[in-house]
């Protein structure tokens, strides 16, 4: 059984109760996960390249590419597999809003379109930026102003000091804490997980 964390704040017992039921479930999730990406990675390993499609992106990365990972945090995110399981580290740790945030930065900077620019400017804001937004980022409010204001005229620089701060708060709290996990250190084994596979 895995231990209650309980954060500094008090929290109702049900409530406490409620989320670490979550909790678990996206952890079992989460391995799940992980024991698809290796099962299919040990498959497409056996039939080379006789069906090249979709799943050959999540092949099982060899230990010296995992120990990679620590190396740098850039390592980790220009890594398709490494990504997907960072994202999936934030979701057990609820704040997957900061690298969905990060990657939708992303991609508007390589947007050509003015057009598109602006809608996607438009649709950052709203996920992520105002008040009460869904997914909204922790940033400080002259940061969220100074986005309002270059809203009125979207460039390829509007986000770049908010998502410059959630880089560096992934980097200094999400990213050691990835790299402490049970994830990380099981894909740093050489032995592929069978444990995982037979859903123990």
């Amino acid at each position: 059984g895995g231990r209650m964390e309980r954060g500094g704040r008090r929290r109702s017992e049900p409530e406490e109760a409620d989320k670490g039921r979550m909790k678990r479930t996206i952890i079992k999730d989460w391995k799940t996960r992980l024991s698809y990406f290796l099962q299919n990675s040990s498959n497409s390993n056996k039939r080379k390249s006789k069906k090249a499609g979709k799943h050959r992106n999540y092949f099982r990365p060899s230990p010296e590419e995992v120990q990679l990972w620590s190396e740098a945090f850039d390592e980790l995110l220009a890594n398709k597999y490494g990504l997907a399981a960072f994202r999936a580290f934030l979701k057990s740790e609820f704040c997957e809003e900061n690298i969905e945030f990060w990657l939708a930065c992303e991609d508007f900077k390589k947007t050509k379109s003015p057009q598109k620019l602006t809608l996607k400017a438009k649709k950052i804001y709203n996920d992520f930026i105002e008040k009460e937004a869904p997914k909204e980022i922790n940033i400080d409010f002259q940061t969220k102003n100074m986005i309002a204001q270059n809203m009125q005229e979207a460039t390829h620089t509007c986000f770049s000091v908010a998502q410059k701060r959630v880089y560096s708060l992934m980097e200094n709290n999400s990213y050691p804490r990835f790299l402490e996990s049970e994830f990380y250190q099981e894909l740093c084994k050489k032995a592929p997980i069978s444990r995982a596979a037979q859903g123990t």
